[in-house]
């Protein structure tokens, strides 16, 4: 049986990611679920769009394009950001970011508007 915690976190991943998630095993896991979605994700003052814009910003500085590939793709899933959103953060970002970090970030944006 799963406490309400963790259905909380387990229903705020399903939103933010677009699938339907169910409990995991181990620690990180279970983290993950009951505080960083149950508990961050879900705090009063940023909506789901707002975080997700400061995620994929703290991504892209970092290079980590394999985590924008899943947040960007979920976010144009979920219809948060358009076609024009997707390639305008692309143009943004480069110039507080760096020209490399948008040329990745770029083909990020172009594979998943291209499925």
């Amino acid at each position: 049986m799963i406490d309400e915690r963790r259905q909380r976190g387990l229903e705020k991943m399903s939103e933010v990611y677009g699938w339907e998630f169910q409990d995991g095993p181990g620690d990180f896991f279970g983290y993950t679920a009951d505080h960083l979605f149950a508990d961050i994700w879900s705090r009063p003052g940023l909506d789901t769009k707002e975080r997700r814009l400061l995620l994929v910003g703290m991504l892209a500085a970092q290079g980590a394009t394999d985590v924008l590939e899943i947040q960007l793709g979920a976010a144009h899933r979920n219809g948060e950001l358009d076609d024009e959103g997707l390639r305008e953060i692309v143009v943004f970002l480069a110039h507080y970011a760096g020209w490399p970090v948008a040329a990745r970030l770029n083909n990020v944006v172009e594979k998943i508007l291209a499925t």
